[in-house]
């Protein structure tokens, strides 16, 4: 069973990139371009992990993240961020960003997180099912 990944980028050509590179490497991806469709995409679907961008019109991946996590507090959402908004990505680890990466992103170094945090998930929901 393949990793289920959503990306979530206004960044059209860049996620349909970062979505070929990471099918290749073996992961289910799907991508949205705005938190909405993230949001209703994620009511709709099963994914094990969200990779998606701070800066993006409408909802940020900071609202947007907010949002998801009301009604999936399992899931695993790694924030991408250029310098700028480096600071506003660190400040979302203390809300429950499983992790962060600046843009550009390494592929390799993205393809470890992912795993970790598909490995922190698959704990998480072991542990809950235990309880």
């Amino acid at each position: 069973m393949s990793i289920r990944v959503l990306l979530v980028d206004d960044e059209v050509s860049y996620t349909e990139i970062l979505a070929e590179r990471l099918t290749i490497r073996g992961f289910s991806v799907e991508t949205v371009s705005n938190g909405f469709e993230a949001i209703l995409k994620v009511q709709d679907n099963h994914f094990d992990v969200i990779i998606m961008d701070v800066l993006m019109p409408g909802k940020n991946g900071i609202e947007t993240f907010t949002e998801i996590k009301k009604n999936h507090p399992q899931l695993c959402v790694i924030m991408l961020t250029g310098h700028a908004e480096l600071n506003t990505a660190m400040n979302g680890l203390e809300t429950g960003i499983y992790d962060y990466l600046i843009k550009p992103v390494d592929i390799d170094e993205l393809i470890g997180k992912i795993n970790l945090a598909y490995k922190y998930n698959q704990m998480a929901q072991n542990q809950t099912k235990s309880e």
